[in-house]
């Protein structure tokens, strides 16, 4: 996992010297570039601020990075099993085709074995490789103001059914809906934990959402319910605000968000969110403890429907507020994201008070 590689300094020091010690246990993403690389890459060096690390390729290509084609960072895992070789091979030949289950058992693979196969190399199957990369060409497309018919050759869909029905999955609504001259636009920020929407108006940042959260449709129905044009597609400045503020988050040099937010709700919702963002990051509260601060202390229920009910992740941090006990509870974004999440604002902490005591 994430958190068990090394320090980023240090990643990026063998990335410099090309250490084979970490040649498959970590690989870099390239901001300026949108590739990532094996820390062997002969490739020109990028800046360090450029630069993020993952443990598996799932999550490089989980944030929007294509492989790099001088180092082949796919190869390495693909050598080490031939089936995995074959179809990776089978999906640079056929890009174009919408992948099933029943085209890899065609090709004579076990499913089951198949899909262990992905997950433990790349951290997701071969069908969501797939899928993710068609849909993430086609939404850029549409962002920078392409025709759907483009977007749905550009993501490599074999059929416009098949890219309208994928979109709806993911936002509730057809390309051709997602017109780039409304007045809230929602646009794609890649991060370490998974890809982002986010969808802001000119002034204020309304979503900001993990794509894969089983409730980003019925959050953007509703947005869209609320508004008097619906959504379109396309970047606002807060969006291009909120994308430079997550990857300062996600390097663990900052946790302060100053994007505008735009996010109505009752009196009650309105103090729980002002108090979720008075929790210091690297520290957590209970549900108990933001009832007490708030004033009702009877409330712990309702503070968390209203925890719920937050849909501008990270910076209204509902993922601080854990049980009584100590223990994780439920968040939108999955339990694992929301572990990491905390992990990374302790490192964050840390950072940041060893340069208070050095500034002292």
């Amino acid at each position: 996992m994430l958190f068990d590689l090394p320090d980023p300094d240090t990643l990026y020091a063998a990335l410099l010297a090309r250490n084979e010690s970490f040649d498959g246990q970590a690989f870099v993403c390239v901001s300026t570039t949108g590739v990532f690389c094996r820390l062997t890459c002969p490739a020109r060096k990028p800046k360090r601020e450029n630069c993020t690390f993952y443990p598996t390729i799932g999550q490089c290509i989980e944030a929007g990075f294509r492989p790099c084609k001088r180092c082949h960072p796919l190869q390495a895992a693909a050598l080490a099993d031939p089936a995995i070789a074959a179809l990776l091979q089978e999906l640079d030949k056929r890009p174009y085709l919408r992948w099933s289950e029943d085209h890899v058992a065609k090709l004579g693979y076990d499913l089951s074995t198949v899909r262990r196969s992905f997950k433990r190399q790349f951290g997701m199957t071969f069908l969501e490789m797939a899928r993710q990369r068609r849909i993430r060409e086609g939404f850029e497309t549409l962002a920078l103001g392409g025709k759907v018919i483009t977007a749905q050759h550009e993501a490599s869909f074999d059929s416009a059914s098949a890219f309208r029905a994928a979109f709806a999955r993911l936002l509730g609504k057809s390309p051709a809906e997602l017109q780039s001259d409304k007045l809230l636009r929602a646009t794609w920020i890649p991060t370490p934990l998974g890809d982002m929407i986010a969808v802001s108006s000119r002034n204020h940042l309304h979503l900001l959402e993990f794509v894969d959260r089983k409730g980003l449709p019925a959050e953007l129905r509703k947005l869209e319910r609320n508004s008097k044009e619906g959504i379109g597609i396309g970047t606002m400045p807060p969006s291009e605000q909120a994308a430079a503020e997550l990857a300062e988050y996600f390097a663990a040099r900052s946790a302060r968000f100053l994007t505008p937010l735009a996010a109505p709700a009752s009196a009650f919702t309105q103090h729980v969110w002002d108090a979720l963002r008075q929790i210091p990051a690297g520290e957590t509260r209970s549900y108990s403890d933001i009832a007490r601060q708030i004033g009702h202390p009877a409330a712990t229920r309702a503070v968390a429907r209203a925890n719920g009910a937050n849909q501008i992740a990270i910076m209204i941090p509902c993922h601080r507020v854990i049980g009584a006990d100590g223990s994780l509870t439920g968040y939108g974004g999955g339990l694992w994201r929301k572990q990491r999440l905390i992990e990374i604002e302790r490192d964050l902490k840390k950072t940041t008070c060893s340069a208070s005591t050095v500034i002292d």
